[in-house]
């Protein structure tokens, strides 16, 4: 039996004191999943929460559930403090869910650390979005395969991802540590060792215009990134905009993502991207 644990956020706007939108987050949790105290670095109309995992890691038979709602008109951001590590597995594999439900006008960020993959994983982690029409969000996925600077490679395990905007985008992809076609092809991974994936997304088709300036703002950065991640950004689906990241290193697309969110931010929400506080600790 390993750990379960599920938490449920549920955020809401309401007038602040100064007569602004202020979000608020009422939150319940079972288990070792919760958030730390709301912050507010932007003012009150945008909610920072860090989601903390006590144990440190997801190994065998651990379950954990995230259910997200963001209300009309609430602005949530989700980080955390450090990397999600799926440890070997002794037999039963370790899930993780994200549902998430953003109603018309709210908006939310879902920006956690990367996730790494030890040797002999066997893990599933699903993500999915729920947009009402008028309603957007901000995402991205880092993976890190093994522990290249502690000469432990990712050549064992199994490991599952979804990442789904019904209707409009499902990305789906199982990762075998022994599947060197996967891993080492040029059509693959090419012997990349970290696979970063952001998307812009909205509840209802983004203006032509909208799209070409997320992409362009996008590959502006790709060209400029002095990390040189090997990346491009395209628009499946008028509904979304989506960035694909290879590197050797987690840093690389840490910084190209990072670079993209605060361009993103300022054109589709007119937002200043001053990173959260605890990416810095």
């Amino acid at each position: 039996m390993g750990w379960h644990g599920h938490l449920k956020l549920d955020y809401r706007s309401s007038s602040s004191n100064g007569g602004g939108p202020r979000t608020t987050v009422l939150d319940s949790h079972n288990g070792p999943l919760r958030v730390l105290q709301s912050l507010y670095p932007e003012g009150d109309a945008v909610c920072h929460n860090v989601l903390v995992h006590p144990p440190g890691g997801i190994v065998s038979g651990d379950v954990l559930a995230i259910d997200v709602n963001v209300q009309a008109g609430s602005h949530a951001l989700i980080t955390t403090p450090g990397a999600t590590r799926f440890y070997r597995s002794l037999g039963a594999p370790g899930l993780q869910t994200l549902t998430t439900r953003v109603a018309e006008g709210g908006r939310f960020e879902w920006l956690p650390l990367e996730t790494i993959l030890y040797p002999d994983t066997l893990a599933e982690n699903r993500m999915r979005f729920e947009l009402a029409p008028g309603a957007e969000m901000m995402g991205w996925d880092v993976l890190a395969l093994g522990l290249p600077a502690s000469d432990q490679p990712y050549d064992r395990g199994r490991y599952t991802q979804s990442i789904e905007l019904p209707g409009v985008w499902l990305e789906r992809a199982q990762i075998d540590g022994q599947d060197t076609h996967l891993l080492r092809s040029p059509l693959g991974w090419a012997g990349h060792s970290v696979l970063a994936t952001m998307w812009f997304a909205s509840g209802t088709a983004l203006t032509n215009t909208r799209r070409e300036e997320l992409l362009d703002a996008a590959r502006e950065a790709i060209s400029s990134d002095p990390l040189r991640a090997t990346a491009g950004c395209s628009s499946p689906h008028a509904e979304v905009v989506v960035l694909r990241a290879l590197a050797h290193r987690v840093e690389p697309a840490m910084h190209l993502l990072t670079q993209v969110w605060q361009r993103w931010r300022k054109l589709g929400w007119s937002l200043a991207g001053t990173p959260p506080r605890v990416w810095r600790t």
